[in-house]
């Protein structure tokens, strides 16, 4: 797959610097695709229902 690079801002080369440092990542390209895993995985778990209350809707309490 062709990479194609582009110029950040400096409020999220700041982002990426932080996960950078918080999770013990080499460089900001690795920082990105750890946000966008996490945001897949939150993502898919919306999307499957998971973590989500098991009581019928519509409950009168």
């Amino acid at each position: 797959m062709p990479e194609k690079a582009f110029e950040l801002d400096p409020q999220l080369q700041d982002v990426l610097d932080a996960v950078r440092e918080q999770q013990g990542l080499e460089s900001r390209e690795q920082a990105a695709e750890w946000l966008l895993r996490r945001r897949i995985r939150r993502g898919a778990q919306e999307l499957t229902g998971r973590g989500r209350a098991l009581y019928p809707a519509g409950r009168n309490d």
